[in-house]
């Protein structure tokens, strides 16, 4: 079912003919020269006139079913007049937001996490709102977490290997995937997804601490892979410096000690203290 407009007639002149009839009846009344015959011509025009008006607010819309069939759907503002027998529902066009629950997923590595979502959306079809779905507002929120829950379990929280997408380190890329599998469920309920965000994101608290010290285990062993190769790097530097401008002369024995007490001397993560052999003085 698809949304289509219908063209209504401004409320105002018949609102005041609503009015005049009404001052007419109260006039008539007091000074006792209505009669019966005329209030009960009267009153059903009373009651026509106002059950045909209606108000449409700014990006609000009516849609109008005749013993529910289908009529159309006003999207003009201010005081509109249609058919008395008309049902008419208000759909607002309005953007609105809401933030879900923490939910409690297995991301793609099986760790438990838990996740929470901001989702910006609209109205885009008020037929497809209205016919559709049941209640539209509810389908939203309960449709945007079922999604939330599939599009957690599709990636790991954190990186495993470079250029993996994960959770963490790739928040553009894990929105858009969320507003598109928002908008895949929605879409038959003529809701449009403007954006949709991560809010939470964390481990669970039963296993919080322990994928914090593997995080700092694997950030210590990064550092240190970095230490190594810079120390190296060091190490054959100053040897080449030590042969080319001729030093000191080193055989393989020494130059292994070298090497040993200089990577010990860069790889160490506490201030080294030198020790000087002075037993060659008192030979």
């Amino acid at each position: 079912m698809a949304e289509r407009e219908v063209k209504s007639v401004s409320g105002i002149p018949f609102l005041i003919v609503l009015l005049g009839v009404i001052g007419l009846i109260a006039f008539g009344v007091v000074s006792r020269m209505v009669t019966p015959v005329a209030i009960i011509i009267a009153v059903p025009i009373v009651i026509f006139l106002i059950a045909g008006l209606y108000k449409v607010e700014p990006n609000q819309s009516a849609v109008l079913s005749l013993f529910g069939k289908y009529i159309g759907t006003v999207r003009a503002n201010g005081l509109r007049f249609n058919n008395p027998f008309y049902t008419k529902k208000k759909v607002s066009f309005r953007v609105r937001n809401f933030e879900s629950g923490r939910l409690k997923v297995n991301e793609l590595d099986g760790s438990p996490i838990e996740i929470a979502a901001i989702v910006v959306w609209e109205v885009s079809d008020s037929a497809e709102a209205v016919f559709n779905v049941d209640d539209y507002e509810s389908f939203v929120q309960i449709q945007s977490e079922s999604a939330i829950r599939a599009m957690a379990t599709s990636y790991p929280y954190d990186q495993n290997e470079d250029g993996q997408i994960s959770l963490r380190s790739h928040p553009a890329e894990i929105s858009e995937r969320l507003r598109a599998e928002i908008q895949d469920r929605l879409a038959q309920a003529g809701i449009n997804v403007i954006e949709s965000r991560i809010s939470h994101l964390a481990y669970s608290p039963e296993i919080a601490q322990a994928m914090l010290q593997r995080q700092q285990a694997g950030a210590i062993i990064a550092a240190r892979q970095k230490i190594v190769e810079g120390a190296v790097g060091m190490v054959e530097m100053a040897l080449d410096e030590l042969s080319q401008k001729g030093v000191v002369e080193l055989d393989n024995e020494r130059r292994a000690a070298m090497v040993s007490n200089l990577l010990v001397v860069l790889c160490s993560d506490r201030a080294t203290q030198p020790v000087v052999n002075t037993g060659s003085l008192y030979q």
